[in-house]
């Protein structure tokens, strides 16, 4: 076998060099060479090797196409984010915060499979056996069946993927795995570049479902090189604030279904449970309707959700502050402008909060009704009335533009009890709802003198 070295790598113009250099002799770049490993004798040994075999080049038109079946993880939560479930060859990679709940949810997913009857693995390089079985028991699994490895290198995790044959096997951690080929630190650029590539490989080869648990940085990004996300096949994130018990996971990445599809878990003495209806979460609480509260329809992947958007405008002096929690800040800066300049409703001389309730972070701009509705509601004093929503993007030149899938926000709205909305004019029923007025808006000030109608 021939004798492997280490070489380095420029990330900038992919030179390279023998040895670490702080200074690119390529391209001048500073601090840009990584290690990486290369056969000392050419040609002897592809590491990189297609585990296919050569391919035929086909027409597009004669590839025949087949869905890719799914096994359900036994937690629909779960099995939204994944897109129906997990999937043979498939490697996800999921993230979040040091104990939001990663390793009990992947836990409890190992151990449903494993009683439906497939073949799991956990290795484990951050905690001992012992520790693991612990937390089962915290968890109610204490006759669970699946098979755990506490191992780091990641030769030996090969092998006994190799030897186990498991269906699903989860890495805990992808930052603690180290290839004897590399001498660099675990958790390392090059290490876990080349580890995460390995076990890719491993899982198409083999057929297995591999998920790795991967750490993230203090800014809450996935940690190590960018090219982890872009190997794996879905990506998941873990979001939400450790001091509360709800969860969630949200799809960045998904080859085998929508991204930004959210699930709900709820933190319990016994490990994450799915929270059936999550737009309860995020909706008031209130017994009676209060001033600068306005309910609307947001969508997370293919899922409609209830928000509330909660507004606080109060006397700020020379220089007022705008702050929010859940929306774009700058595009607040701009509503409170298209609110002055096609409403008449001033807000220089105030301070202005706005905020999304339950940790919800709203990206769509079809908030923006709802936010100039909550913020002219705090400003008059009055609430909006109950059983109120609203939703619709709003332009500079203060015209309300539709939503996408505004059909699927109302019905959402009025199976859950609401009876007022004000939407864009093209997104209104062509039908009258059952128990629902709608007013359909096409500019802003439409919909401000539609609530003060109200009083």
């Amino acid at each position: 076998m021939a004798k492997e070295k280490s070489i380095f790598t420029c990330n900038e113009c992919g030179g390279t060099s023998p040895k670490w250099l702080g200074k690119c002799p390529s391209c001048a770049a500073w601090n840009t060479l990584v290690e990486s490993s290369a056969v000392a004798e050419s040609g002897v040994r592809n590491r990189f090797a297609s585990l296919a075999g050569t391919a035929e080049v086909a027409v597009l038109a004669d590839i025949e196409a087949s869905d890719v079946d799914r096994t359900p993880t036994g937690h629909s939560e779960l099995d939204r984010v994944l897109g129906g479930g997990i999937v043979q060859g498939g490697v996800v990679l999921i993230g979040g915060d040091p104990g939001i709940g990663k390793s009990t949810l992947l836990l409890q997913a190992l151990d449903s499979l494993q009683r439906a009857g497939k073949k799991t693995l956990y290795v484990t390089g951050e905690e001992s056996g012992a520790q693991v079985a612990l937390r089962s028991r915290r968890l109610g699994l204490d006759r669970s069946q699946v098979s755990v490895l506490a191992e780091i290198q990641l030769e030996k995790i090969l092998g006994a993927l190799g030897a186990q044959q498991p269906d699903v096997a989860v890495i805990d951690s992808i930052q603690t795995v180290y290839s004897d080929q590399l001498t660099s630190a675990p958790g390392s650029v090059a290490q876990v570049r080349e580890c995460a590539a390995h076990l890719t490989r491993a899982a198409k080869s083999a057929g297995v479902c591999i998920v790795l648990v991967g750490h993230v940085t203090k800014e809450g990004a996935l940690a190590g090189p960018r090219v982890l996300e872009h190997m794996v096949d879905t990506v998941l994130y873990f979001e939400g604030d450790t001091h509360s018990q709800f969860r969630l996971v949200r799809a960045i990445k998904n080859r085998f279904g929508a991204v930004n599809e959210i699930g709900v878990f709820a933190m319990t003495e016994k490990g994450l449970k799915g929270v059936s209806n999550p737009s309860a979460i995020f909706l008031s609480q209130h017994a009676e309707p209060v001033p600068g509260s306005c309910v609307m329809v947001t969508l997370e992947g293919t899922r409609p959700l209830l928000v509330e958007i909660q507004a606080l405008v109060d006397s700020g002096g020379p220089s007022p502050r705008r702050l929010s929690v859940g929306l774009d800040r700058d595009r607040l800066a701009m509503l409170l402008a298209v609110l002055h300049r096609h409403a008449g409703v001033a807000c220089m001389d105030q301070d202005v909060f706005i905020n999304a309730v339950g940790g919800v972070r709203i990206g769509e701009p079809a908030a923006d009704l709802a936010v100039m509705l909550a913020i002219s509601s705090s400003l008059r004093g009055k609430p909006l009335p109950k059983g109120f929503i609203a939703f619709g993007e709003v332009g500079l030149a203060g015209e309300v533009r539709p939503a996408p899938r505004g059909q699927e926000r109302l019905r959402e709205a009025a199976k859950l009890g609401f009876t007022q909305a004000i939407v864009p004019k093209a997104n209104a029923p062509k039908k009258p709802m059952d128990g629902m007025q709608v007013h359909a808006v096409e500019r802003v000030e439409e919909a401000l003198q539609i609530v003060r109608s109200w009083g």
